[in-house]
């Protein structure tokens, strides 16, 4: 199954988070041209001790294996962060990271 490389790091009290997931996004245009079934992440949320610092919908305007980064506040050196993102399939994926 698919998952997501987490890299999270503090700095000065700001959490900066760099991502990369595993995903073919294929487009409807695509997925037209190949003769598949159109796919691709439609919702991506973080969370860091139960409390959510990153939500997004997205479309299928995203490339193929995207990387998000996003920063947040308010967490602590080895806190765990929990990615987890939904395709238009209805797959979902959790992968976790520690901050470091």
């Amino acid at each position: 199954m698919a998952k997501t490389r987490i890299k999270a790091k503090l700095r000065k009290g700001v959490v900066t988070v760099k991502t990369l997931s595993k995903h073919p996004m294929l487009s409807y245009v695509e997925a037209k041209r190949a003769k598949k079934e159109a796919n691709f992440i439609t919702y991506f949320v973080a969370e860091v001790n139960g409390k959510v610092v990153f939500e997004v919908s997205t479309s299928q305007f995203l490339s193929k294996d995207p990387y998000l980064k996003f920063a947040f506040t308010g967490a602590n050196k080895d806190d765990i962060i929990k990615i987890t993102w939904k395709d238009l399939k209805g797959a979902t994926v959790v992968s976790t990271g520690k901050i470091r």
